[in-house]
């Protein structure tokens, strides 16, 4: 493959092509041979009458994302686990080296460091993100006049994301003009350094991380709309509170997009990286993320082997804590329809027994 790759690179070269182009040609002719190879193959499918015009066509368009999906997800995937078994420098030949960057994982202090960094955050902003969301849909789902404009409000800030928010949070939290410590002075609080304090720039990020809660607040809305009025109703001869109707009737149909919400926010979370990557880790690394240490390694430090074992470290942490919450699930989500199928199932068995 390499090989037509560079008689390809040559061949474009040799035909005086732009020089930004190069890198980019062999790629996409071997894409448009590809691709004619399969319209080729189906359309003798056709003519054979093994496959339909329509079948056809739909695998047509569905290859498109299939091979997207080999070519930059799980080709990168397979190729990141055979390189955590090398030293790798990019620049030098891989060289075979076992199980040594997984043992290195063990030894490395900073490895830890980074698991700290990001296990505090993940466990501090996941629930705060999820609980502050369904808290500000439920005021947004009341029926008040001008109530969209104020949606409108709370969803505007997820807009502004990545570095474009960490570069807005840095002057709101810096510490001698930003925002919030010009406010705390009105009320004759010092405020503290925040981003260059090791101790109040990991509580920066996480109240940062909240300021994109009207993503989820969409979501929630959606669910709450979806809610039978009649169980409300319910609720209200039966003598229920407001309190007690959000606890016995919202919470529990809404627990499917909370369940939702808590697994997309968590796997975020694991993989924060810009905030880290704009602060360069924070005031003794206080703001070291994993994902950030793992860019280190693999892209500033040309340790590929070694940032590969990492990454493949943090899919199985990923899994791992993905897989507890769906193993939970079972005890505070509800899924109305699943009982009932579950029910009918178990009457047929007992009318056969």
């Amino acid at each position: 493959m390499n090989g037509l790759i560079k008689a390809l690179y040559e061949g474009y070269e040799g035909m005086g092509m732009p020089a930004a182009l190069l890198p980019l040609l062999p790629f996409l002719t071997l894409i448009v041979a590809v691709y004619a190879l399969l319209f080729v193959l189906t359309r003798i499918l056709v003519r054979k009458k093994i496959l339909r015009v329509k079948t056809a066509s739909f695998y047509m368009f569905v290859s498109v994302w299939i091979i997207g999906f080999l070519l930059f997800t799980i080709g990168p995937m397979i190729f990141s686990v055979y390189i955590s078994f090398t030293k790798w420098e990019v620049v030098t030949a891989a060289q075979w080296t076992g199980l040594d960057n997984y043992n290195m994982l063990f030894k490395d202090t900073m490895f830890y460091k980074a698991l700290t960094v990001t296990f505090y955050y993940t466990i501090v902003s996941v629930p705060l993100q999820v609980v502050l969301s369904f808290a500000i849909a439920l005021l947004m789902n009341l029926k008040l006049r001008g109530i969209y404009v104020f949606r409108t409000i709370y969803y505007l800030p997820t807009l502004v994301q990545g570095v474009a928010q960490m570069v807005l949070f840095i002057w709101i939290f810096n510490p001698n003009v930003g925002l919030v410590n010009t406010l705390l002075r009105f009320v004759g609080i010092e405020g503290p350094g925040w981003f260059s304090s090791p101790h109040w720039s990991m509580p920066a990020v996480i109240l940062m991380s909240l300021w994109t809660v009207g993503g989820n607040m969409i979501i929630y809305l959606a669910g709450l709309s979806d809610i039978p009025r009649s169980l409300y109703e319910a609720a209200e001869i039966d003598g229920a509170t407001t309190a007690r109707k959000v606890w016995h009737v919202t919470l529990p149909q809404i627990s499917p997009i909370l369940f939702f919400n808590t697994v997309t926010s968590m796997i975020g979370a694991f993989q924060t990286f810009t905030q880290g990557f704009m602060i360069d880790g924070g005031p003794n690394n206080s703001l070291l993320f994993y994902a950030y240490y793992l860019y280190q390694n693999a892209f500033m430090w040309f340790k590929m082997g070694y940032g590969s074992a990492l990454a493949w470290v943090l899919f199985v942490i990923i899994l791992i804590f993905t897989a507890l919450v769906f193993r939970s699930s079972a005890l505070w989500v509800y899924y109305e329809s699943e009982q009932d199928g579950g029910r009918k199932k178990r009457r047929v068995r007992l009318k056969k027994t």
